[in-house]
């Protein structure tokens, strides 16, 4: 004869891998490696600064 199963702890590690399998997926499909965040941040910030390099030398025209 066997031990017996805790079924409520065998759902609950069912649960778990099937939650941690989609989350790998969605980590393969939306994730984006730390270069690619780093390198959007900085494009971000160089148009930021030449939007406002922009905006100072409307400024002194006037």
């Amino acid at each position: 004869m066997g031990m017996p199963v805790n079924l409520n702890r065998y759902r609950k590690t069912q649960a778990r891998a099937k939650d941690r399998a989609r989350a790998d997926e969605n980590a393969v499909k939306f994730g984006r490696s730390k270069l690619e965040k780093e390198l959007e941040k900085a494009r971000a910030a160089k148009a930021k600064r030449d939007l406002d390099g922009h905006l100072d030398g409307d400024k002194s025209d006037q």
